[in-house]
């Protein structure tokens, strides 16, 4: 599906679930397309802990999926699935923004205490953020530990190996 199918879709599945809307517009965040939703219901569309939007967009997700099933993005060499996501109100750049604040501050403490600092559970996109985070700081080393909802990331302290021992 195209950018603009996916739009429509969304404004459709709105409109089917009476929810009113101002505009979606699309956009870019971190490499992935973000359709942004602006609605004065936006309380109705995220939910408790942005449980609705969430599923919200895993459905949305799934019924793209089921139309394109052979439909690749090519990236980096190699072929995976359209990459996008559903805000509201930028409920979800702020929760990412939010996660990014957590990860620095658990971070920090891991390197103050020298020891190990384990998140509350998070998606498995959440933790793909953290460790994105982290990915190029020399002494945080993460880990994702546990299953399911329960799944959560484990900031590491490393000592850093002097040379010449």
């Amino acid at each position: 599906m195209t950018t603009e199918d996916i739009k429509q879709l969304i404004e459709t599945m709105l409109k089917h679930m009476q929810i009113a809307y101002e505009s979606v517009e699309v956009g870019d965040s971190d490499g992935r397309e973000r359709f942004a939703v602006k609605t004065s219901d936006s309380h109705l569309l995220i939910g408790a802990k942005g449980a609705n939007l969430s599923a919200f967009n895993h459905l949305v997700k799934k019924m793209v999926a089921s139309k394109t099933p052979a439909e690749k993005v090519k990236a980096e060499g190699d072929e995976r699935e359209k990459s996008f996501f559903i805000d509201v109100n930028g409920y979800q750049e702020l929760a990412l923004e939010n996660i990014k604040n957590v990860a620095k501050i658990m971070g920090d403490r891991a390197r103050s205490f020298k020891t190990s600092v384990e998140l509350e559970p998070m998606s498995s996109y959440e933790r793909m953020v953290v460790h994105s985070f982290f990915q190029d700081t020399k002494d945080i080393k993460t880990e994702s530990v546990g299953d399911g909802e329960q799944r959560r990331v484990v900031i590491k302290y490393v000592e850093e190996q002097t040379l010449g021992n």
